[in-house]
């Protein structure tokens, strides 16, 4: 039995899929993106080890509340211990509970291509965070690359698995209007997708980085206001290819 490494828990969470749903932070994310509200949760092979079955036994406790709900595995970056959350949602799924996960995909890899394709099995939902679609300011933005983000929202779409993509509003970095159509283009192309969310930029971490003894790296941007909001809705929002 695999052990994983885990940053906390969210036992009543509304956020992070359909119903009400208890949320497993997983520890350690390879994307460093300047908006990170959980700078914490970055360094690998730290934080508390749990087994599968632990973690089962842990989320059956609320089993009552979940009925119309699940579990949702965030982070982090999930896919930074692809075995062990296989394990574990293979276990949830069996235990009779819906099962998600929210991923940047970034880690996603053809080479791994079985071990992927055991995920698919055991996931009924996925929560994609596409961070940008264009790839520089991607790179500004996370330091890494979109393009195994984008390829694994295409690996999704051919599987014909459910998504939900989500992404993060940030004024001068992610709102340009440009950039939100190309985005719909792309999601256009995708099977699958059942909505897509706008999550406005807000400064609730900026404490983690000062306890961290770290820089926050965008101090002088503010929460996009509600125009901004409604404007990215408009061309985000909405499922035209089901």
């Amino acid at each position: 039995m695999k052990q994983g490494y885990v940053h906390s828990f969210e036992s009543f969470g509304t956020l992070d899929g359909p119903g009400i749903r208890f949320v497993i932070f997983l520890q350690g994310c390879p994307l460093r993106c300047l908006y990170c509200h959980n700078p914490d949760s970055w360094q690998v092979n730290i934080g508390k080890q749990y087994s599968s079955d632990e973690l089962v036994s842990e989320v059956s406790k609320y089993k009552n509340y979940l009925q119309n709900g699940g579990v949702t595995l965030s982070g982090g970056e999930p896919l930074v211990q692809l075995e062990f959350i296989t394990e574990l949602l293979g276990k949830l799924k069996e235990a009779g509970f819906h099962t998600a996960i929210d991923t940047s995909g970034a880690l996603y890899h053809p080479s791994k291509q079985k071990q992927y394709d055991a995920l698919l099995e055991v996931t009924d939902l996925f929560l994609l965070d596409i961070k940008h679609i264009d790839n520089t300011k991607h790179k500004e933005l996370t330091s890494v690359s979109n393009t195994n983000t984008l390829e694994f929202a295409k690996y999704l779409s051919k599987n014909n698995k459910k998504m939900w993509i989500r992404y993060v509003l940030v004024p001068g970095l992610s709102d340009d209007k440009a950039d939100l159509v190309e985005l719909r283009k792309f999601i256009d192309t995708l099977n699958g997708v059942e909505k897509v969310e706008i999550l406005p930029y807000h400064k609730m971490g900026i404490h983690k980085y000062e306890e961290l003894g770290l820089e926050y790296p965008i101090p002088h941007i503010n929460e996009p206001s509600q125009s901004q909001i409604d404007e990215a809705n408009e061309i985000l929002g909405g499922v035209r290819n089901e």
